[in-house]
């Protein structure tokens, strides 16, 4: 342990400072498609009664218009947040008629390409942004990818804990700043140790064979219909997920906030010459993407963790960082578990507590560019071959045994799981961490080889345990029904946020060109 975890972790377990750990604040996003009774990708549009995609604050569209997501608000304390994630699920699931959320990350049997639907939002001006921006990454990176799912886990330290590590520190940066660099060191340490979330919750070493739609891969066949890895954790998180050849040189730096906004925005400003040479319109005038430059927007940049602020109305995600400094850090890497209805439990988000403080906590030096690349080996080795035994990974320049780190790690967490046990009452943040320790010890208790034993002894294709999966996370949704207020609660929503779209369709509106034109100079005009 670190000297200055040692400090930090002796500053929060003082009686008058440890209630502020149960002010941290947990919000959860969980993708999932819609698919019909035989499992195939859902073709209508968003359903009406989940409500308007645009304007509804819990229930929206991703990247296809079958991909839905939900979305919880903050919450002190993380068994709230998952209790919200399971009423979204309720609703939904007592309004899909004849459609089911898929289970897993990966999709099942795909449509051809052409017949994957492109999420929408509408004619309002806002709407149509957020469709071309789709159709642009459509372009650049096909549909298929488009209609893969994740858990985006955010967190942020409470407010009350800043002012007291920056006396520790005895820092005299302005508040903000100090906020600000702990957030871009805690993502630097996510960088180093995220291997570990894909050893442990990876849950995608399979996938359907129309995933690859003929391209060329590595992978092994299970069966006619599903392809896969025998030690892979996270298919999803490896190279065969979202991959960009303009991207690749993209690397933004987490060493401070400005040269991380500062690569994002001259991304947003390069242009790429592929792009360049297909052009924003076709030949009759009708948009294709954004703009031509390496990415559209920021949101565009591919990354397992990022840090946020929330945005005002009208506001971009770059200029809400640089104006008033991170407030939160988004975890982006994880998949969805398919033997969870909600894709993720509390034991999960109790260790992922432990993790991201650890992250915050622990001394987090500059990442210098040998450093940078063993992180992405790391991380990208875990996510092919991560249960293979004796799999060595790279620390300080030196091989080392996964199993032999892992368990370094979680050693180093138990001060913190101990922590926050003292603060919340009870053994739950050590008990996590103990579940998590069985997996390091045993590789078969991963979610990952939990499947890929599934898919051998039943002798199903991925798609068939999928669908499986599926329906009985639907019949459990539908025999526990909200409680009519809650659902009434729903419904009004819904209605709600049908009427807003609705408004802002009817309200006067400029050119869209000129609206595309005024976003893009958003980000171009700012000085760094």
């Amino acid at each position: 342990m670190s000297d200055l975890l040692s400090r930090r972790l002796a500053l929060l377990g003082d009686a008058a400072h440890l209630p502020l750990l149960t002010q941290c604040l947990h919000g959860i996003e969980r993708e999932t498609l819609r698919v019909d009774e035989q499992g195939e990708l859902a073709q209508t549009g968003h359903p009406t009664a989940l409500g308007s995609a645009l304007t509804h604050a819990q229930i929206t569209t991703d990247y296809s218009e079958a991909l839905l997501e939900f979305i919880t608000p903050a919450e002190p304390d993380p068994a709230d947040t998952l209790a919200n994630l399971e009423r979204i699920h309720r609703f939904a699931a007592s309004q899909l008629d004849g459609e089911y959320l898929w289970s897993p990350s990966m999709p099942g049997l795909l449509p051809d390409e052409a017949d994957i639907p492109i999420a929408r939002y509408g004619s309002s001006n806002i709407g149509r942004l957020k469709y071309v921006y789709r159709q642009g990454l459509a372009l650049r990176y096909g549909k298929t990818m488009q209609c893969i799912a994740g858990i985006h886990y955010n967190f942020s330290l409470a407010e009350g804990l800043w002012p007291l590590l920056q006396q520790l520190d005895a820092d005299r940066q302005e508040p903000r700043d100090y906020q600000s660099a702990a957030y871009i060191a805690l993502i630097r340490n996510f960088r180093r140790y995220s291997w570990l979330l894909m050893y442990l919750f990876g849950a995608s070493p399979a996938l359907d064979a129309s995933f690859m739609r003929g391209r060329p891969h590595q992978l092994q066949t299970l069966d006619d219909d599903t392809l896969y890895l025998p030690y892979a954790t996270s298919l999803r998180m490896s190279d065969l997920g979202y991959q960009s050849s303009a991207q690749s040189g993209l690397t933004p730096c987490y060493n401070d906030l400005a040269s991380y906004t500062e690569s994002l925005r001259a991304a947003v400003a390069t242009p790429y010459p592929a792009y360049a040479e297909i052009g924003t319109k076709d030949a009759n005038g009708e948009w294709l993407q954004l703009n031509t430059n390496i990415i559209q927007i920021e949101n565009e940049y591919y990354s397992s963790i990022r840090p946020k602020r929330v945005t005002y109305s009208g506001e971009r995600p770059i200029q809400a960082l640089m104006s008033r400094g991170v407030q939160y850090v988004e975890v982006r890497c994880l998949d969805i578990n398919p033997y969870l209805p909600l894709g993720i439990d509390l034991d999960q988000a109790r260790f992922l507590d432990t993790f991201v403080l650890f992250c915050a906590l622990q001394e987090s030096p500059l990442l210098a560019n040998g450093e940078c690349c063993s992180c992405t080996d790391n991380f990208l080795k875990t996510v092919k071959e991560g249960r293979r035994p004796r799999l060595h990974l790279q620390r300080d320049g030196e091989q080392i045994e996964l199993q032999t780190w892992a368990g370094e790690l979680l050693d180093a967490f138990a001060p913190i799981a101990t922590l926050l046990d003292r603060a919340y009452g009870g053994d739950a943040y050590q008990t996590a961490l103990h579940l998590q320790r069985r997996k390091v010890e045993d590789a078969s208790l991963t979610p990952s080889a939990q499947v890929l034993t599934e898919l051998k002894a039943t002798g199903e294709s991925f798609r068939e345990f999928a669908l499986r999966q599926s329906k009985a996370h639907a019949a459990a949704f539908r025999a526990q029904p909200l409680s009519a207020a809650e659902q009434a609660q729903f419904v009004e929503a819904a209605r709600a946020s049908l009427v807003e779209q609705e408004e802002l369709e009817q309200a006067p509106a400029g050119d869209f060109d000129t609206f595309v034109a005024a976003y893009q100079a958003s980000i171009l005009g700012i000085s760094i």
